[in-house]
């Protein structure tokens, strides 16, 4: 059974930091692109940042500097380290990865507020 499991948001003061996880199973793992996507209320669900089988990274535009992915093929993880938080970060964050098929996972909040 394909399971994508994410953890670590939560609430959390404009400038602060958060590292969210996304544990994976089911699937070959290394063989997946992996990637985190968000979705703020009333808004359209948006590429945060991606990663490849082979480690190469991008973020969007609006990111870069601030967020940074990675995946630990050891462990079947991949995380989403956010910097420098505002509080329009506040989003569901969802773990995805494709290779062919795809999976979502549930998501997990996160607000940034004062």
């Amino acid at each position: 059974q394909v399971q994508l499991v994410e953890s670590g948001g939560g609430l959390v003061q404009p400038g602060g930091s958060l590292r969210l996880s996304c544990a994976a199973s089911g699937f070959t793992f290394s063989n997946y692109r992996m990637s985190w996507y968000r979705q703020a209320p009333g808004k359209e669900r948006e590429l945060a940042a991606t990663i490849s089988p082979g480690g190469n990274r991008s973020h969007a535009d609006s990111l870069k500097g601030r967020f940074t992915i990675s995946r630990d093929n050891a462990k079947n993880t991949v995380y989403l380290q956010m910097n420098s938080l505002k509080p329009e970060d506040t989003a569901m964050y969802y773990c995805y990865a494709v290779s062919g098929l795809n999976y979502w996972g549930q998501g997990t909040q996160v607000t940034v507020s004062s």
